[in-house]
């Protein structure tokens, strides 16, 4: 199966393309967008009856990339008031509470960090993963998912016998995709065509 993947810059621009896309015969279930405004994500569903791709779950790194921003934020806080109890002569009798501080601190930071990280990434998933999965190329997928980030909508055509990718692909820079290597800052993106080989 080929994938043809492209950005845009507007929701507005993706619905457009994915209305001429379906009105050319390609199924609505080999179709597929990704954008991270859920409001608009919802009105471009519901206006090309597409569903939205669910990026790949985060799984267990946004979990430990989370605990450990925790536990280092936990520590990052409650050492200074530690190190202040040493400080100040009168209150170094409260040292080894501080240092029960500096253990909570790290304790909760962690517990918190990891929630949040496992909560963070459940939202999109991980798009990365899922281009990757398609057969993009590591680095296109990262460029993809920073523009994705930055306010973009990815939009995907999937071609199971790889006779209409061609077709695919031109309709979507006839709609305003530009080229992903052209692409700076909010500027517009074209369509890059990747099949199992990432060509």
């Amino acid at each position: 199966m080929e994938s043809v993947v492209a950005l845009f810059r507007e929701p507005k621009q993706a619905q457009v393309v994915l209305e001429a896309l379906k009105a050319r015969g390609f199924d609505r279930d080999h179709l597929g967008f990704a954008l991270n405004d859920a409001i608009a994500e919802d009105d471009l569903a519901q206006s090309t009856g597409i569903s939205p791709e669910a990026g790949a779950p985060a799984g267990s790194a946004s979990v430990i990339r989370g605990a450990l921003v925790g536990a280092l934020a936990g520590v990052a806080l409650t050492v200074p008031i530690w190190l202040l109890l040493l400080l100040f002569p009168v209150t170094r009798i409260y040292q080894v509470g501080g240092l029960y501080g500096v253990l909570f601190g790290f304790i909760g930071g962690l517990a918190l960090g990891g929630l949040f990280g496992a909560l963070a990434g459940s939202d999109h998933g991980d798009y990365v993963q899922l281009l990757r999965r398609m057969g993009v190329p590591a680095v296109q997928a990262e460029k993809f998912n920073a523009s994705l980030k930055s306010g973009h909508v990815i939009v995907i055509a999937r071609d199971p016998n790889s006779a209409r990718a061609d077709e695919a692909l031109s309709l979507m820079r006839r709609h305003g995709a530009v080229k992903l290597d052209e692409v700076s800052g909010r500027g517009r993106l074209q369509s890059e065509r990747l099949g199992q080989d990432g060509h």
